[in-house]
């Protein structure tokens, strides 16, 4: 072997290092999020016991509903979905979703992000669409404004247009009976009195 064949050290670790930083951080955060007793869903949120975004919204064409307006919060419990056509979780929650708008008790508000709209309305003609309301977030701008980290995220948000609860990734059958529900009937409860 000649001497142009062989590999510095220095080199080498300058080719390796980089992997290895990445795999260190990759643990880190892995570890973080799989600690005892801590769900990725439990990511914090700045908005919570805040205000709602006050934005106006367009709706999603064809879809025979409002955009999101400002006004919308105000005297109800809401249930706001960001969603996507091509979000595989959000398909996974819907039927959770579509328990939520069958209750009546709260409206269901959607944000359709980075969607094309045929791509929305078909989904929502396949599978069913629980929205009362549903604005168009085409460049995540709206998301961005809730705080969203990506699709499917859930807030609620009460009567006075407080965000009480951040749910982020897909709501499933348990999740909906063992804190989604019993949180909107407790809020409920509460405006009641």
């Amino acid at each position: 072997m000649s001497k142009r064949d062989r590999v510095p050290a220095s080199r080498l670790l300058i080719a390796i290092l980089p992997l290895v930083l990445f795999l260190a951080l990759a643990g880190v955060f892995y570890s973080l999020l799989t600690q005892e007793g801590r769900k990725t869903s439990d990511l914090p949120s700045a908005l919570l016991n805040r205000p709602a975004p006050q934005l106006d919204v367009s709706a999603l064409e064809g879809s025979g509903l409002p955009g999101i307006e400002k006004s919308m919060f105000a005297g109800k419990i809401s249930v706001v979905n960001v969603f996507a056509s091509w979000c595989v979780p959000c398909r996974q929650e819907h039927p959770q979703i579509l328990h939520l708008a069958s209750d009546g008790r709260f409206q269901i508000i959607g944000i359709n992000q980075r969607d094309k709209p045929e791509n929305a309305l078909k989904f929502l003609r396949e599978l069913g669409n629980p929205y009362h309301a549903i604005g168009v977030d085409p460049n995540a701008r709206v998301s961005i404004e809730w705080g969203v980290y990506g699709v499917p995220e859930t807030f609620l948000v009460d009567q006075k247009g407080i965000i009480f609860y951040k749910h982020v990734g897909p709501i499933d059958p348990q999740m909906l009976e063992q804190s989604i529900l019993p949180l909107l009937n407790s809020r409920l409860e509460t405006a009641g009195n």
